[in-house]
């Protein structure tokens, strides 16, 4: 009977481990995603440096340097009377305009980002369709956006 208990205890702190385990291998999946705390917090940190020294932040934005690129967060920006990207990861984005760009689904989400982050000191979402880094496939997407002096700026994090 003590055999059997020793056993049956034995078996349920193997299977509780295994759980744990498997719970730790799903949060570090999770962890190589960037979360929209995450994306909010590089907001922050990309509005401070807009604010601090403007030429040097969009090169950094662009370059991904300066802690400006964190797995698959990356702020970017457009100049708010034009709305020309001005800073982007991806090269052949910049020098375009926010407005004409659209998903992957046809919607004109950076129109919609042109005019909710027109608004000082306002922090809108905006939701779209886009492909991760190191992906073809559209994951849904949400970008927190706003106005940084004469920038539309935001960070986005992938759903």
């Amino acid at each position: 009977m003590l055999r059997r208990s020793l056993i049956a205890a034995a078996a349920v702190v193997a299977l509780g481990g295994a759980a744990f385990a498997l719970g730790t291998s799903a949060f570090a999946q999770d962890a190589q995603f960037g979360s929209a705390a995450e994306a909010k917090a590089m907001l922050e940190k990309a509005i401070a440096a807009v604010t601090a020294d403007k030429a040097k932040a969009l090169a950094a934005f662009s370059a991904g340097t300066d802690g400006f690129k964190d797995r698959d967060l990356y702020p970017f920006c457009a100049n708010a009377g034009d709305g020309v990207m001005t800073a982007h990861p991806v090269a052949a984005l910049r020098g375009t305009k926010l407005q004409d760009i659209k998903d992957k689904a046809g919607k004109s989400f950076g129109e919609e980002m042109y005019k909710v982050g027109s608004k000082d000191g306002v922090v809108s979402e905006v939701g779209y369709m886009w492909t991760r880094p190191g992906s073809d496939a559209p994951v849904e997407k949400v970008s927190f956006v706003t106005k940084v002096g004469d920038q539309i700026c935001g960070v986005g994090y992938y759903k």
